[in-house]
Parts: C-alpha cells; sequence; structure tokens
C-alpha cells in the first residue's frame, strides 16, 4: 500500500512536465528502482535525468509553440499573399479589359480617321471643281462686263448722236440758245468732251460744253454725273476763259430732285423724251 502510494505521488509530480502515459511509465520505473533499493546516488542522478527530460520537454514543447505561431502567421501570410494575388488578377482582368476597350476605340478612331481623309480627299476635288467653275465664270463675267461696256457705250453713243441732231432746236426752243455751229465730240486740253457746240444767248457767244448718261436714278450716278460734268467744264474754261460756258447733261431719264439740283447750279438737264 505504501509502495502504490509511492508510484502515484511520483507520477502526480511527473505529469505537469509529460504526458500521462510518459508519466505512468516514468513513475513505474522510479517506483522499481526504489524496490530494487538503488543507491541514493543513482536515484538522485536519475532524479537529474528526469528533470532534465522535463527541461527539455518543456523547451521542446515551447518551441513546438514557436514554430505553431510562426506557422500561424506564415499560414495569414499566405493568405495576404493570395488575396493581394487575387486583387491583382483582378486588376490585370480590369486593366486587359481596358486594353481591349482603348483597342476597339483606336480601331474606331483610325476608321474615323481614314473617313475623314477620304471626305477632305472629296472636298479638296470638289475646291477644285469650284475653283474651276469660278475661274470659267469668271472668264464669263469680264465677257459680260465688257460685252455690257460694249453695249453701254454703243447706247451712250446712239443717245449723243441722237442728241446732235435733236438739241438745236430743243435748246433753242426751251432755253433761248441758239446753236451757231454744229454740236460735236472733240478734246479739249487732253480731255474728251461729249457734247460741244457754239451758241448765242440774247446776242452772246457762249459755249455749249455737254456730258452724256444714259440714266441718272440713282445717287452715286448723279455724284458722278456731276464731278464729271464739272471737270470738262473747268477745262473748257481755262482754255477759252473769255467765253461764257453753259453745262448740260443728256441723259434718258433723270429724278425730279436731281433736276431741281441741277437747276440750282445753273445746269441744264436735257432728257431723251423731251426733245
Amino acid at each position: 500500500m505504501q509502495l502504490e502510494s509511492r508510484r502515484e505521488l511520483t507520477e502526480r509530480q511527473l505529469k505537469p512536465y509529460f504526458s500521462a502515459e510518459q508519466a505512468s511509465v516514468l513513475a513505474q520505473v522510479i517506483t522499481d528502482a526504489y524496490q530494487d533499493l538503488v543507491k541514493t546516488s543513482d536515484f538522485n542522478e536519475l532524479k537529474a535525468i528526469v528533470r532534465e527530460l522535463a527541461e527539455a520537454q518543456k523547451r521542446t514543447e515551447q518551441q513546438v509553440e514557436e514554430l505553431a505561431e510562426a506557422q500561424k502567421r506564415t499560414e495569414q501570410q499566405v493568405e495576404e499573399l493570395a488575396e493581394a494575388q487575387k486583387r491583382t488578377e483582378q486588376r490585370v482582368d480590369v486593366l486587359a479589359l481596358r486594353m481591349e476597350e482603348l483597342a476597339e476605340a483606336q480601331k474606331r478612331t483610325e476608321q474615323r480617321v481614314d473617313m475623314l481623309a477620304l471626305r477632305m480627299e472629296e472636298l479638296a476635288e470638289a475646291q477644285r471643281q469650284t475653283a474651276d467653275e469660278i475661274r470659267i465664270l469668271a472668264r464669263g463675267l469680264n465677257d459680260t462686263r465688257a460685252e455690257l461696256g460694249g453695249l453701254s457705250r454703243s447706247f451712250g453713243y446712239a443717245l449723243e448722236n441722237e442728241a446732235y441732231r435733236m438739241l438745236p432746236a430743243f435748246l433753242a426752243d426751251k432755253y433761248g440758245l441758239s446753236v451757231s455751229e454744229r454740236l460735236i465730240r472733240t478734246e479739249i486740253g487732253g480731255e474728251e468732251i461729249n457734247l460741244f457746240g457754239r451758241a448765242k444767248r440774247d446776242g452772246q457767244e457762249v459755249l455749249i460744253v455737254g456730258e452724256a448718261k444714259l440714266q441718272l436714278a440713282n445717287p452715286q450716278r448723279e455724284e458722278e454725273a456731276l464731278a464729271q460734268l464739272a471737270d470738262k467744264v473747268a477745262i473748257v474754261r481755262k482754255a477759252m476763259p473769255q467765253t461764257e460756258v453753259v453745262p448740260l447733261l443728256i441723259t434718258h431719264y433723270a429724278r425730279p430732285a436731281f433736276l431741281a439740283r441741277a437747276k440750282a447750279q445753273g445746269i441744264i438737264v436735257a432728257q431723251s423724251y423731251e426733245w
């Protein structure tokens, strides 16, 4: 009974440092040794060995715990790496999708550039054609202007020619001017005079200086006619300062306002329908 109690006591003392199975075996060994009446020194040595074994076991368990903790940290790091890898793969997938979208956009841009280049070529061709048409129209307009200028001169000459025949009677009847010489077209002082002639009014000799205009129907033409007539009257007065000059405008039609203005300036306006 006493021996059984010693073994159990020994086993309880060993359990904090060993597993239950190891503590039981060691307790049995110690009890057997005690029964065999081992020497105290041997028993002390055995106790030292047991302590060393217990300390080694403790260190082993501590190392196991440290290894377990390290394993735990390693597993956590692996999980973090796996999560990072997952996020990286997601980003790569997003980037790949974005690259596809950019490639598609680039393709559409290139198509639009090609269409724009084609459109620019069409516009350039249309512009060349338009330029050719404009040149043709310009030549046509120049020809038309030349023809109109010729027609205008022809009508102007026709008006002057008619005036040479009809004015003497008209001037004598309406303005008391008796034309003494045939009315002519001439040049004085290097300037062409559309209508020039000598006449008498109240026994005094005067010079008739006239300018022919097809119509005096707008202010611009009226101003031009007055300016041209004034220049020619000035030239004749300079060449023949001793003789009075009677200014004359010949036209098919003049506005009433212009007729009044010309009369105030001492200018005779003869409209073709009046003779």
